[in-house]
């Protein structure tokens, strides 16, 4: 367990820490107070915060926000003295427990068995879900809309962008203007330091609950990044993050396999035009052979023109009966986003494609917990009907929200 001690006292943080030696934690001790807990929290990500010294009306109103924004982290406070109504405004501010100070070692191991039990029962039934996005020709858009759902989702979700166009990629270009610090290749060199911590360092937050792990700049640093790597990452990133955007290079590959078998939805990006259509069809023959089910599988049109000469029909006859959505054509507005490295939704929100990358986001997250995992093979009706409905399934045509 990752334990986050946060303490004004420095003698006490030693003290806790002295203390947590015997057991198998992650230990990361904090001098501070209220007013650093939301900055640790979003930094360290820690499954446990030790919090001493915040126990007053500002300290619980600070824990309150803490456990509105993270409410995956468990907070334990300690206090020397403890009241029934101070219990009580703890209790209402996510405290999980309140233990006194000073700090009995058999109280404290078992606040921590009990909190342990509790988060591995959490993350058994809250595995983040892994959508991956592949582009069937070159210029479909498949970065974009990635990078385009990402953001959407991270508005009410903690979101992960996995860049694994090792060659070529440059999703973070797509939404942010800087360069970033590390890459998975310095993520797959380091694989043996690989936790929650080293993870979140390794990426851009481009938002507070928006992250992209950059592809490597060095297209010889992509040779050392292997199938067993991009696996450490995605078994770890699903257990912090709700949802995990793959942005997959074009070939399909040894490595790409390994993250598509991963995923929750695979997306396949093309366009309205014939060798965009030959390409999916060779693409879908694929997954086919990799035993990816239809239901796994969800086709996006990209810049679709309601009046073009293929439509929907056409398209559904040619690859079969798989779900099709449409993304509105607005190239200008599109192109001008990303060529000044920032999402489409700052300069543009009556734009019809920030419409349909909403319309995703929210079928993804509306959709009932019932429904299958990545792995279950179980259909998913109620969902095909919502994004039918939201994007134009089997319409011909871009459906826009008002």
């Amino acid at each position: 367990m990752k334990i986050a001690i946060v303490s004004p006292d420095k003698l006490r943080i030693n003290e806790i820490g002295q203390l947590l030696q015997g057991g198998a934690h992650v230990v990361l001790p904090t001098v501070g107070g209220a007013g650093d807990l939301l900055a640790l929290a979003g930094r360290d990500q820690p499954d446990l915060m030790l919090v001493d010294g915040c126990a007053d009306s500002a300290g619980l109103a600070a824990i309150g926000a803490l456990t509105s924004g993270h409410p995956h982290i468990a907070v334990v406070l300690l206090c020397a003295i403890c009241t029934p109504d101070f219990l009580i405004n703890a209790m209402r501010s996510g405290v999980r427990e309140v233990l006194p100070a000073p700090l009995a070692p058999a109280e404290l191991e078992a606040a921590l068995l009990r909190i342990g039990a509790k988060l591995r029962g959490a993350q058994a039934h809250s595995e983040g879900k892994v959508l991956a996005f592949i582009s069937c020709k070159g210029g479909s858009g498949a970065t974009f809309l990635a990078t385009s759902l990402g953001y959407q989702l991270a508005q009410t979700r903690s979101v992960l962008l996995v860049d694994l166009n090792l060659q070529f990629g440059d999703a973070l270009a797509f939404v942010h203007d800087g360069r970033p610090a590390s890459t998975l290749a310095d993520v797959a060199r380091a694989i043996a330091r690989l936790d929650a911590s080293f993870l979140a360092a390794s990426t851009v937050k481009v938002t507070p609950n928006f992250s992209i792990l950059a592809a490597p700049d060095d297209h010889a640093q992509a040779v050392e990044i292997s199938a067993a790597h991009v696996e450490a990452v995605l078994a770890l990133a699903v257990r912090h993050y709700d949802y995990v955007v793959l942005d997959i290079g074009r070939p399909v590959t040894t490595l790409s396999i390994k993250a598509l078998d991963r995923a929750y939805r695979i997306y396949p990006v093309l366009q309205a035009g014939l060798a965009s259509i030959r390409n999916a069809k060779k693409m879908l023959a694929i997954f086919k052979s990799l035993d990816y089910g239809a239901d796994k599988i969800e086709l996006i049109v990209n810049r679709f023109e309601r009046k073009g000469a293929i439509g929907v029909a056409e398209i559904e006859r040619a690859l079969g009966k798989y779900a099709i959505h449409t993304v509105a054509n607005s190239y200008k507005q599109v192109t001008a986003a990303i060529d000044h490295g920032e999402p489409l939704t700052a300069n543009a929100r009556a734009n019809p494609v920030l419409h349909g990358v909403a319309a995703l986001a929210e079928a993804l997250m509306t959709r009932p917990q019932a429904a299958h995992t990545a792995q279950d093979g179980v259909p998913s009706r109620l969902f095909g009907r919502l994004t039918g409905r939201l994007f134009g399934r089997h319409s011909g045509e871009s459906h826009v929200l008002p």
